[in-house]
């Protein structure tokens, strides 16, 4: 039977899975709901269970390598221990552990920015080997590559690029500090900036907007600013800076060869690219700003299956045939 992987990439909504060969290829993938209950004690067995409905016994036993799994939280990657995972209930939760009382197969655990990044640089027509992820959604992630391994730090922490501070004097940010990017340049951040307006201007387009809907959204704002209007571009300008400034900086530490922009943000298009790339080359040193390059990422949500597949190929495949 073809050698393949299980990818697995655990979301505080769903959970994605994949069945991915040796170059990367995806051969099969489908999701399932992500079950919080009881401090996400189910998720497990659940996702075994649906493992067990697409894959024969005789692939698990003879063509499954191994199962790579990616969690949105800080991972002991080591160990395989979810040290914690805020959106799905884990705090020293021993994963692979528990993972491994099920098959017979050996299992990894990395962070899910992590998985992203790996995955993006393992499909990259360029093959470099020193790149960033930075995934804008609710929050914003960061999975840094260089020399083609995962950069951790310490405690698992590098790439925590979202707790940046930016505005000492800003709006709290839930880590306990204030002024964070996370703040300013996620989809909640923009929209709470969005709400200032509206209180400061009761009159302007957005105000109109919030009192017809109830709500804003970051699609609102980027929709609002191609439209011309000037609160929202001057929203997206000031995050647009930010970021470029944090990425400016985190660059001239790690040095990548280029910086991929993902997450739910980046469906914005150009307005959001050409304004980070404008930002970043204006906060870089010359030779940063001229030879890293800012793109969109090319795998979208399948990022972190393909990703988590790695970590096995890696682990499993790579140190077998050396």
């Amino acid at each position: 039977m073809k050698q393949k992987i299980i990818g697995i990439d655990i979301g505080g909504t769903y959970v994605k899975i994949g069945i991915i060969d040796l170059n990367g290829e995806i051969l099969s993938k489908w999701e399932i709901e992500t079950n919080k209950q009881d401090q996400g004690k189910h998720i497990i067995d659940e996702i075994w269970r649906s493992i067990q409905h697409k894959v024969t016994a005789a692939e698990l036993e003879h063509s499954i390598l191994g199962i790579g799994i990616g969690v949105p939280g800080v991972v002991d990657e080591k160990q395989g221990k979810v040290l914690e995972a805020v959106n799905i209930g884990w705090k020293n939760y021993e994963l692979k552990k528990h993972f491994e009382e099920i098959p017979a197969l050996p299992i990894h655990v990395e962070n899910d920015a992590n998985t992203a990044a790996l995955g993006e640089c393992w499909r990259d027509a360029e093959k470099h080997d020193d790149i960033m992820v930075v995934t804008f959604g609710t929050g914003i992630g960061c999975g840094i590559i260089t020399d083609g391994k995962v950069l951790h730090g310490h405690k698992g922490l590098a790439g925590e690029i979202g707790h940046f501070v930016v505005n000492p004097n800003g709006s709290p940010c839930n880590c306990g500090r204030r002024g964070c990017l996370e703040t300013v340049a996620s989809a909640t951040g923009i929209v709470r900036e969005a709400m200032k307006v509206v209180d400061q201007e009761p009159t302007c387009r957005l105000a109109m907007l919030y009192k017809k809907d109830g709500r804003l959204t970051a699609k609102d704002i980027f929709e609002l600013a191609k439209e011309g209007d000037t609160h929202c571009i001057e929203i997206i300008h000031q995050m647009n800076d930010d970021l470029g400034l944090v990425l400016a900086n985190v660059a001239t530490v790690v040095n990548p060869a280029k910086i991929l922009i993902g997450g739910g943000l980046s469906k914005a298009g150009d307005i959001f690219l050409t304004g980070i790339e404008a930002s970043f080359k204006k906060h870089s040193i010359e030779w940063i700003g001229d030879n890293t390059k800012i793109e969109f990422t090319s795998l979208g949500n399948d990022a972190g299956i393909i990703g988590a597949a790695y970590l096995i190929k890696k682990a499993v495949y790579l140190e077998a045939v050396k």
